[in-house]
């Protein structure tokens, strides 16, 4: 169970390094599920990274891999990662948005600070997302930044990193001007948690190999859709505006039992989630 002092310190910051929530043997099973289904993703794509939009050249981004790729399953409903995220956010009962793999290539860029919560059709701010490093992350392999204390702010802004001449600077935004982000690197097994509405960004990768990290991104059972916008999570099983998200596509994380691992859903992945650039998609976002 995850201490009271990490839960206040997520409360009050918006984000937590949890230690010790992956074994030594889960990380290198997963590490190769991870690899494995990145590499399937990415098959067909022979371009070198300079090649790549700059939001690619940020990371390989393949979201929903716990649907085609089995092996992925456990770790994307791993019970440690999930109870730990509904202490942390104060719920009884989670649901997945997605899963993602972002992989940050060796000379990747820089990730623009942002906030995930203008990204989702949703005004339920019991969110967070679960970022796992499969290797540990550091200054050198392009660990996360967070600006405390700015889930508390009431800053609600869409930026637009897909995008090369983004315009919104997020940081100079009155309500956290002044803030400076902190920048955290995580031990190898712990699991990096931040709410919905940190605003979040990661540094580049220097180091000579692949920064590996999988991601769950957890949302309150019960919340509701409350804008049209466009969003796989919701547009392939026809949730429409004002009805609760719920379906195959976005099961219960926690609670579940050990070893209870929900299928698959029956909706086929459309080519737009093959795309390496996944959110390219959602023109309609504002």
């Amino acid at each position: 169970m995850v201490s009271a002092a990490l839960v206040e310190n997520f409360r009050r910051d918006g984000f937590v390094v949890v230690p010790d929530l992956l074994a030594e043997d889960e990380l290198q099973k997963f590490g190769a599920a991870v690899d494995r289904a990145v590499y399937d993703r990415g098959r067909n794509d022979h371009r070198k990274l300079e090649e790549k939009s700059p939001y690619e050249q940020s990371f390989t981004q393949c979201i929903n891999l716990w649907e085609d790729h089995p092996e992925v399953v456990p770790l994307t409903f791993h019970r440690k990662i999930s109870q730990t995220a509904a202490t942390l956010i104060g719920v009884p009962a989670l649901r997945l948005w997605h899963d993602q793999a972002l992989y940050k290539d060796s000379g990747g860029r820089h990730t623009e600070p942002h906030q995930d919560q203008p990204y989702w059709p949703m005004d339920e701010t019991q969110t967070l997302t679960a970022w796992v490093p499969l290797d540990g992350s550091t200054h050198e392999t392009g660990c996360m930044g967070y600006v405390p204390g700015s889930h508390l702010v009431g800053l609600r802004k869409f930026v637009n990193i897909f995008k090369a001449d983004e315009k919104v600077k997020i940081l100079e935004d009155s309500a956290i001007a002044g803030i400076a982000a902190v920048y955290v690197e995580v031990p190898r097994g712990a699991v990096a948690f931040h709410h919905g509405l940190t605003v979040h960004m990661a540094k580049p990768n220097r180091s000579s190999r692949p920064r590996r990290v999988h991601t769950m991104i957890y949302f309150r059972d019960g919340a509701t859709r409350t804008k049209p916008y466009v969003h796989p999570s919701v547009d392939r099983p026809g949730i429409k505006v004002g009805e609760a998200i719920a379906s195959d596509l976005t099961p219960i994380v926690w609670p579940r039992a050990a070893g209870d691992f929900p299928k698959p859903p029956r909706m086929p992945l459309t080519p737009v989630l093959e795309q390496l650039n996944t959110y390219g998609a959602f023109p309609e976002i504002k």
